[in-house]
């Protein structure tokens, strides 16, 4: 796992959401006009709350968009948590000199993947080449 450098920013919102939620945060990436919090194993019922009432909270405090994954040491579980409820049909990550991660997606789902102005396939990539060592993500539409 790479070392995480969190900016002043993301550590307050990693407070902030901690101190909203009672979820227990491992990691935060802010990209353009939504923050993505990655918390603890087993915390994702407390980050969203009842009725989504906690998640809700979070997004009002900092006026962004809120994305939260639960993390998984394994890499397509982890990337599956990012994503869910869309579908991942198939990841394959190549082990060349570059260490690739190719998530196969039906046609519906893959501008979910990407999110609006690239948002998520950017929070996404960052979050596994800090966790997993992985410097790329693409994403195949499949039928």
């Amino acid at each position: 796992m790479a070392r995480i450098r969190l900016s002043t920013e993301e550590i307050k919102y990693m407070n902030l959401f901690e101190s909203l939620t009672g979820a227990s945060t491992k990691d935060c990436i802010q990209e353009d006009d939504s923050v993505g919090f990655v918390v603890k194993k087993g915390d994702m019922g407390l980050a969203i709350g009842k009725n989504g009432a906690n998640i809700e909270r979070v997004k009002a405090a900092i006026k962004k968009g809120v994305w939260v994954m639960e993390y998984s040491e394994d890499a397509g579980e982890f990337i599956r948590n990012m994503y869910s409820p869309t579908r991942i049909r198939n990841i394959h990550i190549s082990t060349g000199p570059a260490k690739i991660m190719t998530l196969e997606v039906g046609r519906k789902d893959a501008s979910r993947v990407i999110g609006q102005n690239g948002s998520r396939i950017k929070i996404a990539k960052k979050l596994a080449e800090r966790h997993f060592e992985i410097d790329d993500i693409k994403v195949k539409s499949i039928y």
